[in-house]
């Protein structure tokens, strides 16, 4: 194991070389995003064996589970892509794990997802206040606008097509929070890296630049 400074120092080196690239693409951030990438790679496919693989499949297998063959025949159909001559034999295996996980993803967004919402909006037009009230009439008017836009058996004029646009700004207003939230996210996590370059690297080494 390295000692503390050393492990700091690598992974400042490697932020600071990855921010880089703001001044340009350079040798020095290929270098530091090919080894996140390796090192990504390789950490998840270590959890997919000890948490997936050895658990779920080949454990069992070995305790006389033997109906587990057949998923794992399929998993070893898998690897027939490294072969030119038999890679069509990984279309069973794909086609099968696209299949199903597509009803199962189907069914799980119904249920968690699309009842839940229509059941969300499934709100009291009069409330106990006037803010909630509003705040209802908002909800429900945005929804109702929102999927007229995208009504498009028949052509936006008239009252559809003034509800269409309606329906417009409601569609910009969530996609600019949704961005905004998005850019906040982004800057707590350079807020942290920050951090970690004047505060957690330099107290690793015995040095404090901010107090």
């Amino acid at each position: 194991m390295l000692p503390s400074p050393v492990l700091h120092t690598m992974a400042a080196l490697l932020t600071i070389a990855i921010f880089s690239f703001l001044y340009r693409d350079n040798p020095v951030y290929k270098f530091a995003e090919h080894i996140f990438v390796g090192i990504a790679a390789g950490y998840i496919v270590a959890i997919e064996f000890q948490n997936v693989f050895l658990p779920n499949l080949w454990r069992p297998l070995l305790a006389g589970d033997y109906k587990l063959v057949i998923p794992f025949l399929l998993g070893v159909l898998m690897f027939s892509r490294f072969t030119v001559r038999f890679n069509w034999l990984s279309r069973w295996a794909i086609g099968l794990m696209v299949g199903t996980f597509s009803g199962l993803a189907i069914i799980g967004f119904a249920q968690g997802d699309l009842v839940a919402q229509i059941q969300a909006n499934m709100l009291p037009l009069k409330a106990g206040s006037l803010i909630d009230t509003f705040t209802n009439w908002v909800i429900v008017v945005g929804v109702l606008a929102t999927l007229v836009y995208f009504f498009f058996s028949k052509e936006h004029k008239g009252a559809l097509g003034a509800t269409a646009k309606l329906g417009i700004w409601f569609l910009m207003v969530s996609f600019g929070a949704s961005y905004g939230f998005t850019v906040m996210a982004r800057i707590s996590l350079l807020v942290g890296r920050l951090l970690f370059l004047l505060v957690d690297w330099p107290a690793s080494l015995g040095i404090e630049l901010i107090r």
